[in-house]
């Protein structure tokens, strides 16, 4: 496969309703740089016609291309297989949903030429998503820099330019819970932002319901942040000490007042509280042990069951 300058990588996953918006807008966009380019679209397991779509956009121009899972595998390891099947000097990673504008592309591959590694689309605003998920996307994303020694970039998402060595450190991180924006975060190389307004979605609905977002955001928290152990063990600390101090209490109540403390009540709100905080601990180091697992399978990231020629 020839080297190109600049290589696209689109996740898609049930996009038939935009698929051919997009791929016009993409081409239109790479028509003004004056540099080689190709487009990688990567099926993550779509249940529409996004498939054949891609067929078809690949049989008409040479310089579009597509990847086809065997099943969905995720919208991180999506891009992983973009990123480790782009041929360009550069690559951008943009989502297939038309929210973030393939016009702005021309702006990151200027701020890449000025010697920026990667280039961030930084989002001013969010249009049509519920002020839930902002508050939890907000909250998410600062409360991960506070407690990682990274500094992750807040406000923005999967649109951005990397260079063609970002590229290669990336394919060299085979973890299984990908987290890209923190990765690529932890390399330092140097960074710039373009800002815009991302629009609201146009067809169709978001492939990231709540379950996947807390999904996402466990990834991040334990693939770059021991703050939850940290944590547990404080905790456990804590509640310690506080049953040594009932213990000195109860032992001095009932040998120098002659006071013997009674109550099931007291026990059992004691008992149940005690578990909980337990139970918690568990599922943390689980989640943890559960990466763990994952990785030491050494399956492989994703399957390709289709691609073009």
């Amino acid at each position: 496969m020839s080297r190109v300058s600049l290589s696209i990588v689109v996740p898609i996953f049930n996009e038939e309703a935009l698929l051919h918006e997009l791929n016009s807008r993409l081409v239109q966009e790479l028509g003004t740089l004056g540099v080689s380019w190709e487009i990688l679209y990567v099926n993550d397991g779509s249940r529409d016609s996004s498939l054949e779509i891609l067929r078809r956009f690949a049989r008409n121009d040479q310089r579009i291309r597509y990847l086809s899972f065997s099943r969905n595998f995720g919208h991180q390891l999506a891009i992983s297989a973009g990123i480790d099947y782009s041929t360009g000097d550069a690559v951008v990673t943009i989502d297939g949903d038309l929210q973030d504008p393939p016009e702005l592309i021309s702006e990151l591959w200027k701020r890449h030429k000025e010697g920026f590694h990667v280039v961030y689309a930084r989002r001013n605003k969010r249009k049509g998503e519920s002020w839930f998920k902002l508050f939890t996307a907000t909250l998410f994303y600062r409360l991960l820099r506070r407690i990682t020694a990274i500094d992750i970039p807040v406000d923005v998402g999967d649109f951005r330019l990397i260079s063609r060595e970002v590229a290669d450190h990336l394919r060299a991180m085979p973890e299984h819970n990908k987290y890209l924006r923190g990765q690529i975060a932890w390399l330092g190389y140097s960074g710039d932002f373009v800002f815009y307004d991302r629009d609201a979605r146009k067809a169709g609905s978001s492939s990231y319901p709540f379950r996947k977002m807390l999904r996402f955001a466990l990834d991040g928290i334990t693939a770059f942040s021991d703050a939850p152990l940290k944590f547990v063990s404080r905790l456990g600390f804590i509640v310690s000490g506080i049953a040594f101090l009932v213990i000195l209490y109860a032992l001095y109540s009932h040998l120098v007042l002659g006071e013997t403390i009674t109550g099931w009540t007291s026990i059992i709100v004691s008992t149940m509280f005690i578990g909980g905080i337990q139970l918690i601990s568990v599922g943390i180091i689980g989640e943890y042990i559960s990466r763990i697992n994952d990785n030491v399978r050494q399956r492989p990231l994703y399957v390709i069951a289709e691609k073009s020629e």
